[in-house]
């Protein structure tokens, strides 16, 4: 197998390159049983998504456990990100590749929101695991998609397209949330890690100069990319991660006003508040009082 990486730059050479008919310039939908890539690795310059049946059992390149569903399997590829199946090849043997450009999305309703599905900035190891029946789901909207493709392209066909795959990303997200649920017991594991990383993070006065930590050092630590940490914390805390973070604050500066003879002044600073009247004016907004009324209550 050769090392070399395929650079893909547009939908019709991705059609070419493995081997399927070109129905609509921006947007196909390839079989991957048909196709034989030599190369170690593809570098999309569209959006590209990967519907993986008949997975190995003992296959873990996508992260996928015990207590995930195995039926099949999605990943999703923001344009210009380099995708590697495994050791064996750049694409699974089994499944459906759904390549869109985004100039597809020009003047949609999708192009307006497509960040929003923030499963493109995961890792491959954060992977959908789906069962018999969102499967059953997932592959009915790509008949879907097959189906307009064939139609004569008009005026209507890029927003019939683009309204097709957003529905599929809609079942995506509702999809990814159910896989929250099914790996509670994970979840919990990772949130305590957080718990005592934040923790340890705030007190140790890394917060000071008001710079508010960023996804990427918790995602880091945790081994997980920034986009699933945090959709994963909002998922189980109903929280954003700055909102997380003040109440935090809030809870050691609780602590610091009862057990320390610190100034509120001096705990502001430590704690990475912006100022003193901003932490005065956040914990009277949570507690009803004033961090001094607080302190000698």
């Amino acid at each position: 197998m050769g090392k070399e990486m395929l650079n893909i730059k547009n939908v019709c050479e991705c059609n070419r390159c493995l081997g399927n008919k070109t129905l609509h310039p921006q947007v196909s939908i390839i079989n991957l049983e048909t196709t034989d890539l030599l190369q170690y690795a593809i570098k999309f310059d569209f959006y590209a998504i990967l519907l993986i049946k008949e997975c190995a059992d003992d296959c873990c390149c996508c992260g996928r456990k015990y207590y995930d569903y195995s039926y099949a399997t999605m990943l999703f590829l923001k344009p210009d990100e380099i995708f590697r199946m495994d050791e064996s090849g750049a694409l699974p043997d089994k499944g459906w590749l759904l390549a869109f450009h985004p100039e597809l999305l020009f003047q949609t309703s999708l192009k307006k929101h497509i960040k929003n599905y923030t499963f493109f900035s995961y890792r491959k190891e954060e992977a959908l695991h789906l069962s018999e029946r969102e499967t059953s789901t997932i592959i009915c909207c790509l008949e879907n998609i097959k189906e307009e493709l064939y139609h004569p392209i008009d005026t209507h066909t890029a927003t019939i397209l683009s309204h097709h795959i957003e529905l599929m990303l809609d079942y995506c997200t509702r999809f990814y949330e159910r896989q929250f649920i099914t790996r509670e017991d994970k979840n919990g594991t990772i949130l305590m890690k957080f718990e005592e990383l934040s923790h340890n993070y705030i007190i140790s006065g890394k917060l000071q100069g008001s710079k508010q930590p960023l996804s990427e050092y918790f995602a880091c630590s945790l081994n997980l990319s920034a986009a699933y940490f945090n959709d994963l914390l909002k998922f189980e805390t109903g929280k954003t991660l700055k909102e997380y973070i003040q109440l935090k604050q809030l809870e050691i500066a609780k602590h610091m006003l009862l057990k320390t003879e610190k100034s509120p002044s001096v705990i502001a600073q430590q704690l990475g508040f912006t100022s003193v009247q901003y932490f005065s004016s956040l914990f009277k907004k949570l507690t009803r009082c004033t961090p001094n009324e607080y302190k000698y209550s």
